[in-house]
């Protein structure tokens, strides 16, 4: 809506402070990463990691709340095919035992 707006990251304090690291590698190349300001952000760190790990795992199942009965659906279809191929081939024997 609005020209050259950008929202900021709405979970920064959770996340930690960061500083910008120029580093250059064995073949000469620079390269930038961020990291933890100080060690107390570390922890911060791993406790914004698992929370971002179950927000992504809960918008997942939010988009999708009937995957888990879908899947299991699947395989009892899969599972009735394999016992219906079964007696598909004993039928199939049974009718071209004479033939042979």
């Amino acid at each position: 809506m609005f020209k050259d707006v950008g929202m900021p990251h709405v979970l920064w304090d959770r996340q930690g402070w960061q500083k910008l690291v120029h580093t250059t590698d064995e073949h000469g190349h620079e390269k930038a990463e961020l990291v933890l300001d100080d060690e107390a952000d570390k922890d911060k760190a791993e406790q914004y990691k698992k929370d971002m790990r179950n927000l992504v795992n809960f918008l997942e199942y939010i988009g999708e709340p009937a995957k888990l009965q879908r899947e299991s659906l699947g395989w009892k279809v899969i599972l009735f095919l394999v016992i219906f191929l079964g007696f598909a081939y004993a039928l199939k024997k049974e009718y071209w035992r004479d033939v042979h």
